[in-house]
């Protein structure tokens, strides 16, 4: 039986307060509606405040920019090589191609799904054993919020003397050792889309570790106009700075982000108290070492590829003719139904089962190296990421699903077993 209503998998959600309206309505009162103004500086400053560590954030349209220009300011350039994790959203990739240099795709450890730092580092042997350098960075990313072995990863980095990027995307407020994640590095991403822990509408920044990095990135993201009374331009500046307007969203989100990561970790502690079992289905949850404090801002299952689903043996028998999952709303018409790896036919089953029953579900990340755009990459793979893919599911987490929701997706789960 479909809901009444559908459960999204993390809807954009204002503060009770409405502070948002009141920063946006302040914008237009002033006329502060272009990429610079009080709103802006505020919610700078408010990141700054959040993310600790004595850091300088920048404000963006996007958190793909915030990845673009932090690999700028890395170095990154043509004929470059990046070492990144492949168990990503093409964020975390793409904006490598666009300064010419070649990801070189790292598969993942189990633990947390996020990037191997043994298979890390034996890429960086590697690819020093092969082209005579180094990578110039590294980008770790914290999938569905889960934080990556930050500290393993920043002593290999640090050993090699490579600077590291971190995507910090989709874990905003996310901890390792009770560290903030996106403060490891040199540069730290953090996004703001519309489907993020909080929204500016669309949005990102990069956290730098000191003014003259912050100042930098600032000029980078401004079109890097020189200090004359007209435009000159000695280095290739972006179009990347948030709007007035934008910010004001993001600072009164910024009232209710405790709220937020409070609501998301309750909701993953129901589905593993509602699904613990379930046989067939594992939720994945943060390791039980102490040093984990996801924010979980998807929470996400595995299927075993024993576990039968109704309708199984419909699955991909149809063309999908709209985007599934994810903001985009304009995607390119497949041509055939299949790929040559994609999820399992019980995970696509229950998938599309679910949409039917008004619940957005959707399949884990593709792991990079088995897109067809980056399909001549280099790639240290060791089966995890592509195994994961095959069984694996996201859940709604965000701030409209209640309690009642989770036990419905629970019991709509339960009901799309066989047997």
């Amino acid at each position: 039986m479909a809901s009444n209503k559908r459960i999204y998998l993390c809807l954009a959600h204002m503060s009770e307060a409405g502070l948002e309206q009141k920063y946006i309505k302040e914008a237009f009162d002033t006329n502060w509606v272009v990429p610079l103004g009080p709103n802006v500086n505020g919610f700078e400053k408010d990141l700054e405040e959040f993310v600790g560590e004595g850091k300088r954030v920048v404000a963006l349209s996007s958190g793909t920019a915030a990845v673009h220009l932090g690999l700028l300011a890395a170095g990154v350039g043509p004929g470059d090589e990046v070492l990144v994790q492949s168990f990503t959203f093409c964020a975390s990739t793409h904006p490598i191609t666009y300064l010419g240099a070649t990801p070189i795709l790292i598969d993942s450890e189990p633990d947390t799904w996020n990037i191997d730092p043994d298979l890390m580092e034996e890429a960086i042997k590697d690819r020093i054993a092969k082209t005579g350098k180094k990578p110039k960075a590294i980008v770790p990313v914290a999938l569905y919020g889960m934080p990556y072995k930050a500290d393993r990863i920043m002593e290999i980095a640090n050993k090699y003397d490579i600077p590291v990027v971190e995507d910090a995307a989709e874990g905003f407020g996310s901890k390792y050792n009770g560290q903030v994640l996106g403060t490891f590095g040199k540069y730290g991403v953090l996004s703001f889309n519309g489907n993020k822990m909080i929204t500016t509408s669309g949005g990102g920044a990069l956290i730098t570790a000191n003014d003259d990095e912050w100042r930098e990135i600032m000029m980078y993201a401004t079109q890097y106009r020189e200090s004359y009374p007209y435009y000159q331009h000695e280095k290739i500046g972006y179009n990347y700075r948030m709007s007035n307007i934008c910010a004001g969203i993001g600072r009164g989100q910024m009232t209710i982000v405790d709220e937020h990561l409070k609501h998301h970790k309750y909701v993953q502690w129901l589905y593993e108290e509602l699904l613990d079992n379930v046989k067939g289905i594992t939720v994945h949850s943060q390791p039980n070492t102490g040093e984990y404090d996801s924010n979980y801002w998807l929470c996400t299952i595995t299927l075993d590829p024993d576990l039968k689903i109704k309708g199984q043996e419909n699955a991909y028998k149809t063309m999908v003719t709209g985007a599934v999952g994810g903001a985009a709303g304009v995607i390119h018409k497949a041509k055939s139904a299949t790929t040559d790896c994609q999820p399992n036919d019980n995970v696509e089953a229950l998938r599309v089962l679910m949409d039917k029953a008004n619940i957005e579900a959707r399949p884990v990340w593709k792991p990079m190296h088995k897109q067809p755009v980056y399909k001549n990459a280099p790639a240290y793979v060791s089966g995890v990421s592509e195994a994961l893919f095959k069984v694996g599911m996201c859940l709604p987490a965000g701030p409209y699903v209640t309690e009642e929701d989770v036990r419905y997706i629970v019991d709509t789960i339960k009901e799309a077993i066989v047997g």
